[in-house]
């Protein structure tokens, strides 16, 4: 009952947490008596003194190679727009693009084949206890994405800090279902994946219009989310050939029309052994880069809350 009444208080909560494009003057932030002043500001100075602040961390960071990933091209302020061709030069895009496609698609494939998996496991009775696990605890995960909103001042994480947190059930559910595949494991892995895909499909929108632009998060979004039937089809395709490298060919005859087929069936834990195991190992790298996307993109939502805390310390001495 509590999370379903927290969307309730998230309007009177993030009230002041708009992203302005226009580009104010930080000069007249503290002067401004406007409650619904923006957070997040963006113009030329402020990206070029932040751009000065974070340079000494850059150059430390370039002497190894996971340096300059992380620090080369990093964001230096929220709700710059990217068009279409600049987000795909972006690094931080395909850091997201990369977390998105090993993370949340991997959930989306797994619940496609919930029904296959209980029946190769003999657990068709558990069937629908898994789907109403899965389903909801996805929207338990859809309302839990609201935390960034609720929680900015007391625990000021970057929205990309609660992404990587998100993915980190995902791999745990995959080798806790590959190590142990009875129906009290099904449930639990299901619910952890659930929990993670349902929070990363809802918070997708709020990062990508303040990574690249509330005003071009039509196109943005829609270029992110191809991940979707590119990943449904590469995981969908690895788990079928798995399930029919250990199958056994079947004759089944249909009693209304009497025609004779051939189908594939496999049983026992060895159909989806190795697809979860394939499937943790690329949730892994789905956690890898949300970290390096927040290590990167940690400096711009520390600007935008500091401007916040300025905001906030001024309105009070008033």
């Amino acid at each position: 009952m509590v999370l379903l009444a927290l969307p309730l208080i998230i309007p009177a909560c993030s009230s002041s947490s708009y992203v302005d494009t226009d580009g104010p003057d930080p000069a007249s932030l503290l002067n401004h008596d406007d409650p619904h002043q923006p957070l997040l500001i963006r113009n030329n100075h402020q990206m070029e003194s932040n751009a000065m602040m974070l340079k000494p961390m850059e150059l430390q960071m370039q002497g190894n190679c996971c340096g300059t990933i992380v620090s080369k091209g990093y964001l230096v302020a929220l709700g710059e727009e990217h068009s279409a061709k600049k987000l795909i030069w972006c690094v931080d895009f395909w850091l997201y693009y990369t977390a998105y496609f090993c993370g949340a698609t991997v959930g989306l494939v797994y619940s496609n084949n919930l029904g296959q998996i209980a029946q190769s496991l003999h657990q068709q009775s558990q069937l629908t206890m898994l789907l109403i696990a899965y389903s909801s605890c996805s929207f338990f995960g859809r309302l839990l994405s609201a935390l960034p909103d609720i929680l900015h001042r007391k625990v000021p994480l970057a929205r990309t800090g609660w992404l990587a947190a998100a993915l980190v059930p995902m791999p745990m559910a995959f080798f806790l279902m590959w190590n142990q595949q009875d129906a009290s494991t099904l449930v639990a892995g299901t619910t952890l994946v659930g929990l993670s895909s349902g929070f990363i499909f809802a918070a997708a929108m709020s990062v990508t219009s303040e990574l690249f632009g509330p005003n071009s998060i039509g196109v943005n979004h829609n270029i992110l989310i191809t991940n979707i039937p590119l990943g449904s089809l590469l995981y969908g395709q690895i788990a079928a050939m798995v399930y029919d490298g250990n199958g056994q060919k079947m004759t089944v005859v249909d009693n209304w029309t009497g025609i004779v087929d051939t189908m594939i069936m496999c049983m026992g834990v060895k159909c989806y052994s190795t697809t979860f195991f394939v499937w943790a190992c690329i949730t892994i790298l789905g956690l890898a880069s949300s970290i390096v996307l927040f290590i990167r993109t940690k400096p711009a939502y520390s600007t935008a809350a500091s401007w916040s805390s300025c905001k906030h310390h001024h309105q009070v001495s008033s």
